[in-house]
């Protein structure tokens, strides 16, 4: 009785499921319109009769070709066309030169000598297909080369016109390639050079939001001891997506590399500096990882020492995410990146590294004399430390972005000024360094006729310290 309600329903899930499927992304649809539309355009070799005389049951393979190589990016496509035409054709050939070559040795010999290629070339090109960059490029190819061989030759063996069975399957084999190439390219392409420029500025994109989320969440309880709820926890698995995303950056890669020259992407595009940088964001995302630890730990009621090193963990945080937002807006519109925003970014964030140390510095005296307990600030010093370590991957990114710009020519910046001067320290750091270190104005003794001087000595560590500076006068007298 249940089970017409049951069929219903398991009909509207499938309905809903595919049309969320076409809605998320509706190249799917018009790459199954090309298939079906590559796919009645070689049927013709059977439906058409002058065609079908001239090929006859070998124009199966077109139609099998069609459903092979047919993948979903041109570049795919284009991989796949390339590596199985250019092996049938060499297969084919050597197929039949083998067959003609076996004929030497007569009715007896043959069958060995067959044997042996086929066991020879059969066992070489497997090999070969364990060379990373053949198997990388060319691994199809070389798989399809090993079965046409052996097919040609085998089947060679009890065929009299091999040749023309040989001219009638590769004729069918490279037609559907080039239908498969040409519906690919011109009906709606989808680029897989696109997708790896996509992929790679969304993962600096995911990082930054996973960097400002934890600057402005992970401290949200340092000025009062009551425990607030966190307002948004969404940011923590942003990085996630990136540490496995190493097999589709490759796949992407390799096959950006067969497409031709397309939109702002040239012919030899550096799609390996690419790789490079995804590289660095996987490294970035595996310190990212250990800082979603300590969040989901972190003590309810921060310590002493948390709350002074807040507001330097913090803005190792934001101006971290914020280089990350200025290199992967670099990334997307293909302009080099803004050296009077990403760099300043930098700049304050290794600022208040600095910041951190020289509370470091008097934390150590303290621990020294036993005011304070190591348990205590070790979980907030590795947090810390872990962040120090995401600046140095968020210099690595950088600079690999900027090689990416230079390599892949992006364009400047409209709102970019250029001075042949070299750039002045950025207004934030000059004002930090007049509260560190020590100031000792001298006066020669001679010269001072016999008068005290002061040295005067200031201690402060950045901004956090701003306004508390001390000054000790002391007096030297003659």
């Amino acid at each position: 009785m249940d089970f017409p309600k049951k069929m219903k329903e398991k009909i509207v899930e499938i309905v809903k499921k595919t049309m969320k499927i076409g809605k998320d992304d509706p190249r799917k649809i018009w790459h199954a319109f090309k298939v079906g539309l590559a796919l009645t355009l070689i049927s013709l070799f059977y439906y058409y009769r002058p065609l079908y005389d001239g090929f006859g049951q070998s124009a199966i393979w077109a139609v099998l070709t069609v459903v092979v190589v047919f993948e979903f990016t041109a570049g795919a496509t284009l991989c796949k066309c390339l590596n199985r035409g250019f092996a049938t054709l060499t297969a084919g050939a050597l197929g039949v030169g083998a067959k003609y070559f076996a004929d030497l040795f007569g009715k007896e010999g043959e069958p060995i000598v067959l044997g042996i290629l086929v066991f020879t070339l059969g066992a070489l090109g497997t090999f070969t297909r364990f060379f990373p960059h053949m198997k990388r490029r060319y691994d199809y190819g070389i798989l399809i080369f090993v079965l046409t061989f052996s097919m040609v030759t085998v089947s060679g063996y009890r065929v009299d016109k091999i040749l023309e069975l040989a001219h009638q399957r590769l004729s069918t084999i490279l037609i559907g390639a080039a239908t498969c190439m040409i519906v690919s390219l011109i009906v709606c392409p989808v680029w897989a050079g696109e997708d790896l420029h996509k992929l790679i500025y969304t993962h600096l994109e995911k990082l930054a939001n996973f960097l400002e989320g934890f600057g402005n969440e992970y401290f949200i309880n340092s000025e009062n001891d009551e425990i607030v709820k966190p307002s948004n926890e969404g940011f923590l698995g942003a990085y996630k997506t990136v540490l496995n995303s190493k097999a589709t950056e490759e796949a992407l890669a390799n096959f950006a590399w067969w497409e031709p020259g397309h939109g702002s992407f040239r012919l030899r595009h550096p799609w390996k500096q690419y790789l490079k940088i995804g590289v660095l964001a996987r490294e970035c995302a595996c310190h990212l990882q250990a800082l979603s630890g300590y969040f989901n730990s972190k003590p309810q009621v921060p310590s002493e020492f948390q709350k002074e090193i807040e507001e330097a963990c913090t803005k190792m945080c934001i101006e971290s995410s914020k280089v990350l937002k200025e290199l992967a807006f670099s990334i997307k519109t293909m302009t080099q990146p803004s050296s009077s925003a990403a760099e300043i970014h930098l700049c304050h964030s290794k600022t208040a590294v600095d910041d951190f140390k020289s509370i470091l510095t008097t934390t150590e005296t303290l621990l020294i004399s036993n005011k304070l307990d190591l348990l205590e600030i070790f979980p907030a010093i590795t947090v810390a430390s872990v962040l120090i370590d995401v600046i140095n991957c968020v210099e690595k990114i950088s600079e690999s972005v900027e090689d990416l710009s230079v390599q892949a020519h992006f364009k400047k910046a409209k709102n970019e000024e250029f001075s042949s001067s070299s750039p002045e320290k950025p207004p934030q750091q000059q004002h930090q360094l007049l509260h560190r270190g020590i100031v000792k104005p001298v006066v020669d003794v001679d010269d001072a006729g016999g008068s005290d001087f002061v040295a005067i000595e200031i201690c402060g560590g950045g901004e956090a310290s701003a306004g508390k500076a001390e000054v000790n006068p002391v007096v030297v007298k003659n």
